[in-house]
């Protein structure tokens, strides 16, 4: 299926509109595995009944804890537990592992539709009509217009500014007690 997309996308080139529209759906799917991925994580810790049982494991270099978890003191028999404890596809594991091929592949998807981005900007920006361009030609035109007038509003507020500045030194002056 994502084939068919990746060659539709290729001879029909999407809009950036429809590829933000395609991404928030992706990226929704990505954050629904990953919620997924947590929530089958936790059932595995909370069920005792998908815990490891070997009782050969504290000769072996691990240390068994009050409540029955399993901790490992090398790397290498903690990834010897790890795939033994995930590499079944009974109980939870396995609605583990789909979760995580549904991550991996909604990341795929997103990270594929972010690439497609900047290419539908460079497809837009070329077939440009000439209606586009005079369009924002005038845009320009009134950005520098409006420029050039808020360097006058400045210039005019910096005035105003140095006039009540005297004017304010003036009234204190006037205040403030004589001495003759």
């Amino acid at each position: 299926m994502e084939e068919s997309e990746a060659n539709a996308s290729a001879t029909n080139p999407k809009t950036t509109q429809e590829l933000a529209v395609e991404g928030q759906k992706h990226l929704e799917e990505t954050i629904q595995s990953a919620f997924q991925i947590l929530s089958s994580m936790n059932d595995e810790l909370c069920n005792p009944l998908l815990w490891p049982t070997d009782s050969s494991a504290a000769g072996n270099g691990h240390s068994s804890l009050p409540n029955g978890v399993v901790v490992h003191s090398d790397s290498s028999s903690s990834e010897n537990t790890n795939t033994q404890n995930h590499g079944d596809s009974s109980g939870a594991g396995g609605a583990l592992e789909e979760a995580r091929f549904r991550y991996k592949n909604s990341v795929t998807a997103l990270r594929a539709v972010l690439a497609a981005i900047p290419d539908s900007h460079k497809e837009a920006s070329e077939t440009g009509s000439p209606a586009d361009e005079t369009e924002v030609v005038k845009l320009e035109e009134q950005a520098s217009n409006l420029r050039k007038e808020l360097v006058k509003k400045n210039a005019y507020i910096k005035v105003l500014i140095d006039q009540l500045r005297d004017l304010i030194t003036d009234i204190s002056t006037w205040q403030s007690p004589c001495s003759v």
